[in-house]
């Protein structure tokens, strides 16, 4: 893996948008979407370590994807998950390059026992690498997030005075994450959607896709780290 460049962003963040509108620009079903953006996905992971990304967070899965989508499309998505994250734990490169994987989000209390034990063993077998982080947001909302973190803090007992950036941090589901340098969003759409990591996202640079994510390929990534080299952050200064 090459070593990372100061110009590199240390945590990239992903939301790919466009599987459904792919596959349906090709007289196709939802998931034959999802799954060329599953397979496109793999090669965009490994492209970034190539870069020197030290972290890179991809949303998976909103909660609004597992409630208000058909149960087929749902089942597909399931389905998808199992094979791409079983195929993840066996790569012999995670290990190598101690990456270490994340699940982020309420998946436990929405995906079947079969899927969890494989995400379980995902983050059981890395948590001791700490070279790279790759984390995946399932069934996640960042607005779900944030108003639990308030809940979190209310009930803790703790004093108005005594609530920073710090201590709110530490009651987010990315309380082990270093804020987001990059966002990059593809599909043509540029919005953000349900608080995506709002907390962590607040000094990012921003970078939005007109391509279709099963398209986004590894080249289309490594332009748009390019581009964020080419920009100069002042952080208000």
């Amino acid at each position: 893996m090459a070593q990372p460049s100061s110009l590199v962003p240390r945590h990239v963040a992903l939301i790919p948008d466009g599987n459904r509108r792919w596959a349906a620009a090709r007289g196709l079903a939802p998931w034959d979407g999802h799954e060329a953006g599953a397979k496109n996905t793999e090669k965009i992971i490994e492209k970034a370590r190539e870069l020197g990304v030290r972290a890179f967070s991809f949303w998976g899965s909103s909660m609004e994807n597992l409630t208000k989508r058909p149960f087929e499309e749902k089942r597909a998505l399931l389905g998808i998950y199992e094979t791409y994250f079983t195929r993840m734990i066996e790569n012999e490169s995670v290990h190598k390059d101690q990456v270490r994987i994340r699940m982020i989000g309420r998946w436990r209390e929405q995906f079947p026992d079969t899927l969890k034990k494989i995400l379980i063993r995902c983050g059981e077998e890395t948590k001791r690498y700490d070279a790279y982080s790759l984390n995946f947001f399932l069934a996640y909302s960042g607005n779900d997030e944030m108003l639990e973190a308030v809940r979190t803090l209310i009930t803790s007992g703790i004093s108005p005075d005594d609530i920073s950036s710090e201590t709110l941090k530490r009651t987010l589901m990315t309380r082990d994450l270093p804020p987001v340098d990059y966002l990059i969003r593809t599909g043509g759409e540029p919005h953000l959607s349900a608080g995506f990591m709002m907390w962590d996202i607040a000094d990012a640079q921003l970078y939005f896709s007109d391509t279709l994510y099963p398209d986004f390929d590894a080249d289309a990534f490594a332009a748009s780290i390019e581009e964020y080299t080419r920009r100069a952050r002042r952080f208000g200064k």
